[in-house]
Parts: C-alpha cells; structure tokens; sequence
C-alpha cells in the first residue's frame, strides 16, 4: 500500500509500505494492506511503518489521517523522520516542558507545557524506535 505523509513545507515520507501504525485523538490503531476506509484526526505521538522486515518511526505533530483504496494521506504541520531528530535537543524539551508544567499557575500556560511535553515525547520515542 502507499503512503505519503505530507507537511506544509515538504513530502516527508512517500513509499510503499506493508504496514502503519498511528495515535489518533480516539487511540492508536494500524492498518494493513485492504483496510476499510478511514479517516482520523491525529494527535501528537509517533506513527510507525513496516516494509518487510524494515521499520521506520516519524513524529507527527497532528492532523489528519486518510486511509482508501490502499492508499495513506497524512497531512500535518510537522512531521520528522527518526534519524532527523536530535535525540539530546528532544530531551533538553522534554525537561524544559516538564518545568514549565510545574511552574505554571494559569490554565493556558499548563496545557501549552502539557502540548510541549507531548511533543518532546513524540520526537524521543521516533527518534529511539526508528530502524527496529
């Protein structure tokens, strides 16, 4: 089956691949190869592909899944390939994020800490599980 992740700057990823798995806002599922139909809005979190015995993991920020005819479309702001993150910048986020979550006093400034922190994990677990 085709997938193509696309962002707004450029076309991350488009190759045939055997299998995906994505977060979508209801959860994570998988698709293979004659799936129904589906379209899913997605959060923060990593989606995973499988070609053979070959796996690649990408951070997406976001956005929409569409899934016919054996074809993937996912539109996103920001989508990363594992080996384009920087393992110790994600990390120094990822802490980042953490402080400001506890210092934060008004709603606003704790989601957008609580945003951040998914993000950061969404870039450290692409970025550790790629190529397994």
């Amino acid at each position: 089956m085709k997938l193509k992740i696309i962002t707004q700057e450029r076309i991350v990823f488009d190759d045939e691949v055997d299998e995906i798995y994505s977060k979508g806002v209801d959860g994570e599922f998988g698709l293979l190869k004659g799936h129904v139909p589906i379209m899913s809005a997605l959060d923060i979190g990593v989606t995973r592909v499988k070609k053979g015995n070959k796996s690649k993991s990408f951070s997406v920020m976001g956005g929409i899944l569409q899934f016919k005819d054996d074809e993937c479309l996912i539109l996103t702001t920001l989508a990363e390939t594992g080996d384009e993150i920087d393992e110790m910048r994600a990390r120094e986020a990822l802490e980042r994020a953490r402080r400001r979550r506890k210092e934060a006093d008004a709603r606003i400034d704790a989601k957008r800490a609580e945003a951040a922190i998914a993000r950061a994990k969404a870039r450290l677990k692409a970025k550790l599980n790629d190529g397994e």
